[in-house]
């Protein structure tokens, strides 16, 4: 599995969403980003990469993209 396959399979777990759909979403934008699912999106994406996550990182992840920015600062590859 790729890491651009894990990162949109923990998007969609965290959102309960279909993968297809994550791509698109925007914090603000998206009526299943609240708190809870923001938490567990977190959770989920420091045991998909092995990492831990800084608090300015979690905030830095306000859509499915910017995520991708934060994980790839992490030294995460994604193709």
């Amino acid at each position: 599995m790729t890491n651009t396959e894990k990162y949109r399979d923990t998007f969609a777990a965290a959102f309960e969403a279909d993968k297809e759909k994550v791509t698109g979403f925007v914090y603000q934008d998206t009526p299943e980003w609240d708190s809870i699912a923001h938490m567990m999106l977190m959770s989920g994406l420091e045991d998909a990469f092995g990492i831990e996550l800084e608090p300015e990182d979690m905030l830095a992840v306000t859509s499915y993209a910017a995520g991708i920015e934060v994980l790839a600062k992490k030294g995460i590859a994604f193709e």
